[in-house]
């Protein structure tokens, strides 16, 4: 070995922190998971749960729209952190796929049933800009804790990984927002909620470069 091979080698030794390994995506999902429902109920027990809430417990369409919208924060949170490990497929951010279908067909399905027995009623929109910050604040701690998290790994695919960290932030700000908000109309949820987490979670992948990039280290 040669004298710059051997400065090398001391410096990595004495100048650098051992690399500590991160825990596996799963576990870091669920830990993200923990965190963000605390964050989440917080915010639900602060603007006072909805009085029928019990009442839309018991209602199917309600727990499978909420239920799916819950998976697909999971399922998107676990398909981040599989994103920012060298050596998994980019074919796992195609996992919340099947239950954000779900739930868009659940929206869809509500939008027909409502068509069958309002007419053409059923299509009047009206505006409900509360939707868009509303998710934002709900889902605040879980896409700041996401960020911290996803910060850790390495930015291989950084737009497609921030996208993904803030559709499970989104999508659990959703399934929060619900729980005091009560609008239940199938359009207005389609429009102004689901779209609200579409267009954050597009935003964010916009700008994922921005919120990941690779750290280098200096020569100190």
């Amino acid at each position: 070995m040669n004298l710059e091979t051997d400065d090398l080698i001391e410096r990595l030794a004495t100048r650098h922190k051992p690399i500590r390994r991160l825990p596996p995506p799963r576990k870091r999902a669920l830990y993200w998971l923990l965190i963000a429902l605390c964050g989440v109920a917080a915010v639900v027990v602060l603007m006072s749960p909805r009085d029928d809430l019990a009442a839309k417990l018991t209602d199917t369409r309600f727990l499978i729209e909420e239920l799916a919208a819950l998976a697909t924060a999971v399922a998107a949170a676990f398909s981040a952190f599989c994103l920012i490990v060298p050596g998994h497929s980019r074919a796992v951010a195609l996992l919340p796929a099947p239950p954000l279908v779900i739930w868009l067909g659940s929206l869809g399905h509500g939008c027909w049933q409502a068509w069958l027995s309002f007419g053409d009623e059923a299509w009047r929109l009206s505006p409900e800009w509360v939707c868009l910050p509303a998710i934002a604040v709900v889902g605040a701690i879980p896409a700041l804790t996401m960020v911290a998290m996803l910060q850790k790994g390495a930015p291989i695919a950084p737009r497609m990984t921030v996208m993904l960290g803030a559709l499970a932030a989104a999508a659990l700000g959703n399934v929060g927002l619900r729980l005091f908000h009560p609008q239940d109309a199938s359009l207005m949820v389609l429009v102004w909620q689901f779209g609200s987490v579409a267009l954050l979670s597009l935003l964010a992948g916009w700008g994922g470069r921005q919120v990941l990039a690779w750290r280098h280290v200096g020569n100190a």
